[in-house]
Order: C-alpha cells, then structure tokens, then sequence
C-alpha cells in the first residue's frame, strides 16, 4: 500500500519515540519467514513488554536518526523488522529463545541498538545470553538471604543439639 508523505511524517514521529522510550532495539532479517512464525514472535514480545515492527529502512533510518540512534538501517541486509525493547535484554532474549525453538526458521539478527550505540550482531547475541532484570534481583534476594538463612540454621542446630544433651541427661538420671 502507497503511503503520503504525512502518512510517512506521522510513521516516523511514531517510531522515533517508540524508539526514545525503548532501552534497546535488535533488528532482524524477517524475509522468508512465515506469518505463522511471526504471529508467534509478536505474542513473545509482547509478553515481555517488547513489540516487534516492520517497515522500510529509510522511514527506520529517518526514525532512528531524529532520536540520535547511531545506527544506519539502509546498511542492514534483507527485509528488516525492529523489536523495541523496555528492559535492556528482553527483547535479544526472546529473539534469540524463537531461533533456537525454530531452527529452520530463516530469521536472523542483523544488529541493535543499547541507548543510542549500536550493536554488532555479535553484541546483540551476546546481549541475550545476560540474565533479565527479573532473574538478577532473584540471585541478588538470594545472595542477601543466604546468610541469614545459614546464620538460622546454625542457631536452631544449636539449640536442637542443647536439647538432646538436656534429653539424655534427664533420661540417664531417669527422671
């Protein structure tokens, strides 16, 4: 479907600041990839708070380039769809999770964006292997309760040791 240019100004006014408010973007290659798969790659996004859009590369570019994203998209091969990502990692994450389920599948990561710096297609892969925010306050909750629970676990096989002694003392004065 042709666009206007006003239609274009107003698609690009919409992508600049979807990609202000994001933290991160990865941008794939979707060409050959079925709509069944991206259907599926959409709902995982949007499971993490991510979207996923398709559109062309000079309108990304312009987009890219009102936010100050040093990233050129006219450079990046293949038909390109851009996943905006609120958390730093989401969206490389669930990326990366589809390609390994879909082994067959031809989508690829052709690079990204941290803040306003690019990212190789290494960096973005890279990127996904970080645990999420969700799973580093878990390991931080746990490595500040770890002491605690051990300094209670000590303390009550203390006292549990106190009352066995206390238990054969009663019973070898036969009380």
């Amino acid at each position: 479907m042709q666009q206007n240019k006003s239609q274009k100004t107003a698609l690009v006014a919409e992508v600049a600041a979807k990609a202000k408010e994001s933290k991160a973007l990865v941008f794939a290659n979707f060409k050959g990839v079925s709509v069944k798969d991206i259907t599926a790659l959409r709902r995982s996004l949007r499971e993490t708070g991510s979207s996923w859009q398709v559109l062309k590369k000079t309108l990304l570019s312009r987009a890219l380039g009102e936010v100050g994203v040093k990233v050129d998209a006219r450079g990046l091969d293949g038909q390109i769809g851009v996943a905006f990502s609120s958390d730093e990692v989401a969206a490389a994450k669930t990326i990366a999770d589809f390609l390994k389920a879909n082994k067959e599948s031809t989508l690829s990561i052709v690079g990204g964006s941290l803040g306003s710096e690019a990212l190789s297609v290494e960096a973005v892969k890279a990127l996904a292997k970080l645990p999420s925010r969700d799973e580093l306050r878990a390991q931080l909750v746990g490595t500040l309760q770890a002491p605690v629970s051990g300094f209670v676990r000590t303390l009550s096989g203390n006292l549990a040791g106190l009352v066995r002694v206390l238990g054969a003392v009663r019973d070898s004065k036969g009380v």
